[in-house]
């Protein structure tokens, strides 16, 4: 599902899609890196020859970080993701920084995204200088698992657009759902004619295209 514009309008200081003519693709996953689903889906991006930027759990990075340098060794991005995955609007902008600043001591990244995109406009401020906040413009919604593979295939290729930042979850949730559709969303934009996009890790910059 792709974001409506009011909700973009409110997060100016943030990003949701790359403008580009283009013919590039952003895919990103949530929430790992886990054993059980990462490593699967590192797999799937070898075989078509794409690279993703995974933003990552700092608790999970610590648990796992064997996992996690399989995810930089095969050469994707990395970006910050908090450490317990908190959503922004239960925490003061103290606690709510001091918890990415925690995942920032096991991820090396000036990428940032809020779990469940949930933040504050105070918690942007607070970030901004030392952080590129990316969102997204197409959610698949591969963790619900009231949601089938066709679904969430059909969502994806409806809203195809240049530029989109594409979110997955490495995550045991969306492990039925990420590994079925994702081999089957690179093959159907391969196809049209789309490669990847990614994102410098330690530049304010931020945007690296690369076909």
């Amino acid at each position: 599902m792709q974001v409506p514009c009011f909700i973009r309008l409110l997060f100016p200081s943030t990003i949701w899609r790359i403008r580009t003519k283009s013919k590039l693709i952003y895919l990103t996953f949530d929430d790992g890196p886990i054993p059980e689903v990462t490593p699967k889906v590192l797999d799937i991006l070898d075989e078509y020859g794409w690279k993703a930027t995974f933003f990552c759990v700092g608790d999970n990075v610590h648990k796992y970080p064997e996992v996690y340098g399989e995810v930089l060794k095969r050469g994707h991005t990395v970006g910050n993701h908090t450490f317990n995955h908190v959503r922004g609007y239960r925490y003061s902008v103290e606690e709510y920084v001091d918890n990415v600043r925690q995942a920032s001591e096991f991820i090396d990244s000036k990428l940032f995204r809020p779990p469940h995109g949930r933040i504050k406009s105070s918690q942007i401020k607070a970030l901004k200088n030392d952080y590129e906040i990316i969102m997204w413009d197409l959610i698949t919604y591969d963790y619900d698992r009231n949601k089938k593979p066709d679904k969430i295939l059909k969502t994806i290729k409806r809203n195809l657009r240049k530029g989109s930042i594409v979110v997955f979850h490495d995550s045991l949730k969306s492990k039925e759902n990420v590994l079925e559709v994702l081999p089957k969303a690179l093959e159907y934009w391969t196809q049209r004619g789309y490669g990847y996009g990614i994102f410098k890790v330690n530049s304010q910059q931020s945007i690296d295209h690369r076909p």
